[in-house]
């Protein structure tokens, strides 16, 4: 049991976060050209008003775009900016950033 543990914790070690996500970090980049107007095209803001994307946890922007999208979490810019993404295209943008 002590030796599948530390296994374990060594896999989680080795893998990235970016590895982990179910989404195409290179399509993403692609579908990350609106973003850039707010988010920076890196995903560094332009304006602190605008939070960084750059660095955020896969699983935090998926929650937050389907919100978004699904109307769990309103704001005037983002609500409608992802109103029209898929599945998929949320897990692509949450692997690139």
């Amino acid at each position: 049991m002590r030796s599948l543990l530390r296994a374990a914790a060594i896999l989680m070690v080795l893998c990235s976060a970016q590895a982990l996500a179910k989404g195409d970090a290179a399509a993403g980049q692609g579908k990350s050209a609106i973003c850039a107007a707010c988010h920076g095209v890196d995903g560094k803001a332009i304006t602190p008003e605008y939070p960084n994307l750059g660095g955020q946890y896969a699983s935090y922007l998926v929650k937050a775009l389907r919100d978004y999208r699904d109307g769990r979490r309103t704001n005037v810019i983002m609500a409608p900016m992802a109103a029209n993404l898929t599945d998929q295209d949320i897990e692509d943008l949450a692997a690139y950033y």
